[in-house]
């Protein structure tokens, strides 16, 4: 059996294929136009629903996205912006958004006593009820739970439907007349309070009871009333004005009122944080604190893992593989575990360390009071921490130098601890420079581990904000704006900024001093 098989037309392929890519080509802008539609309509969906939720600056953001993504993909001109558009959104949005973000925060009073719309607490002010004198009735909750209100002061006795029937909350009371209903005991009503403190019963003459007790319901007026510019007028004939300038209600005795609502103070946070003696003090002390913990812990760990790292690669030692493996263990538990590990250990009173010390020497230090020993702690842990990371790079740099430096150096009788400083530093510490740096800013913000181990104490006395000797400027400004009682995120949000600005001053003169470090190795070679 045989199969017929035909040959196709070399140029009937070509002609077909032809007409596939000029239907593509038609096809191609509409596509595009259509796909671009449907990415701006998704657009606009978005910021409509952030400005409906009342996040106008998110809405904002969606919207400069949306609007580049649509000019960038829609005309031909702007391609090469394609390609870099992912990254300066990503820094536009994560980085530059929340610096600016930040540093607005920092010209407002926004805190936690501060942080409603003003209509907001003005609605809380007018919230504010207060009983109407002899309105009280006593009341009992009844077997069918109705709601029974004995006959009192004249006043004729009342019955309503069962509360499960109440009607958005509200209860209708009707006269009774006749024999009382069979009532439960109080502790029914303290079963059911929840849903009795929601209820309004609507009285026959027109008034209103809200519940005032476990044995009671009453009458209750708004305390205060609403009059021109804001002004409450309360029932006793007091009056609370809006104070735009503090965000806070002032009563008549000029005392500002709780809760307040934001409004820019202008230079006031940073003011405070530059001028006043309870914030510069501890500040100044915490940012010398923060540069001297990045340097040493720079210092410890580089040190400590190169120094082991030479050790290991000492050609007589025996069983390297077991002692590269417990050395590296430090580096392979999760670091909010060994953090938590040394403050038992350092614990003053139960901590083995403690322990150990006093038997063998009589010493207890006070690990976690004393704020030297407390700074000295916290360097050693991060010491353990990450000497691990600096003995791998160091063992990878090691292996790039030439073996016969140290065979002309043996000539001379050049021992190990001089091979070291003239041969091996200064071969690997050109590419060290940039890990160096990156540890230095690394240290500079590594508040995981003073918030889990020391949570910045001591406290540094004489101070009006949380302040403590072990503190860094990250972990500082995490405690005024979320441990302190006050949660002042308008002043974290002035610290972050000079943060930021200083940060910014270091990285530059860092990147300033690798550009000349590059420069000199180039002009060497």
């Amino acid at each position: 059996m045989s199969v017929m098989t035909e040959d196709r037309d070399p140029q009937s392929n070509l002609t077909e294929n032809s007409m596939v890519r000029d239907v593509y080509e038609a096809v191609k802008p509409f596509f595009r136009i259509a796909s671009l539609t449907a990415i701006a309509l998704a657009f606009l969906y978005v910021i409509w629903g952030l400005y409906l939720a009342g996040e106008p600056i998110f809405a904002v953001v969606a919207f400069a996205i949306g609007i580049s993504i649509v000019i960038l993909f829609g005309w031909a001109r702007f391609y090469t912006w394609r390609f870099v558009f992912p990254g300066v959104a990503a820094i536009a949005v994560f980085i530059v958004l929340p610096v600016l973000y930040t540093s607005g925060i920092g010209f407002t009073n926004y805190s936690a006593s501060n942080i409603l719309p003003f209509e907001r607490v003005q609605q809380i002010h007018l919230d504010k009820m207060v009983k109407a004198p002899d309105s009280g009735r006593p009341f009992a909750l009844t077997s069918d739970s109705r709601l029974f209100f004995p006959e009192d002061d004249g006043r004729p006795a009342l019955i309503t439907v069962p509360i499960e029937k109440a009607t958005d909350g509200r209860l209708l009371a009707a006269p009774h007349k006749g024999q009382a209903p069979d009532t439960l005991k109080v502790k029914a009503v303290l079963q059911n309070r929840a849903a009795l403190q929601q209820l309004v019963v609507e009285l026959p003459d027109g008034g209103e009871l809200t519940m005032d007790g476990l044995r009671e319901f009453a009458s209750s007026a708004p305390f205060y009333t609403l009059e021109e510019e804001g002004v409450l007028l309360g029932a006793d004939g007091t009056k609370l004005v809006p104070n735009h300038d503090k965000g806070f209600y002032q009563n008549d005795a000029g005392e500002l009122v709780t809760p307040g609502w934001p409004v820019g103070v202008g230079w006031a946070n940073f003011t405070k944080v530059l001028f006043a003696d309870g914030i510069r003090q501890p500040m100044l002390e915490i940012f010398i604190w923060t540069c001297a913990f990045a340097f040493l812990s720079m210092i410890f760990t580089s040190g400590v893992g190169t120094m082991l790292a030479v050790i290991l690669e000492w050609e007589h030692l025996a069983h390297k593989g077991i002692y590269k493996l417990f050395l590296i263990l430090p580096y392979a538990v999760p670091a909010f575990i060994s953090i938590l590990v040394f403050r038992g250990l350092f614990n003053q009173n139960f901590g083995e360390i403690n322990l150990i010390l006093g038997g063998l020497f009589g010493l207890e230090p006070d690990w976690f009071t004393n704020p030297t020993l407390t700074r000295t702690m916290l360097l050693l842990v991060n010491t353990w921490l990450g000497f691990p990371y600096w003995m791998l790079i160091s063992a990878g740099f090691l292996q790039s130098v030439p073996r016969d430096h140290f065979k002309a150096a043996a000539l001379e009788n050049s021992g190990p601890i001089r091979n070291f400083f003239a041969i091996t530093l200064p071969q690997i510490m050109p590419p060290m420079v940039p890990l160096l740096i990156a540890n230095f800013a690394f240290n500079f913000n590594n508040i995981v581990l003073v918030l889990l181990l020391t949570r910045g104490g001591p406290d540094i006395p004489g101070t009006i904000i949380p302040a403590g000797s072990t503190d860094l400027l990250g972990s500082f400004t995490f405690r005024i704006a979320f441990q302190n009682s006050g949660q002042d995120f308008g002043l974290a949000g002035a610290i972050s900024t000079l943060i930021f600005i200083i940060t910014g001053i270091i990285a530059y003169v860092n990147y300033r001093a690798m550009q000349k470090l590059a420069a000199k190795r180039s002009a060497r070679s």
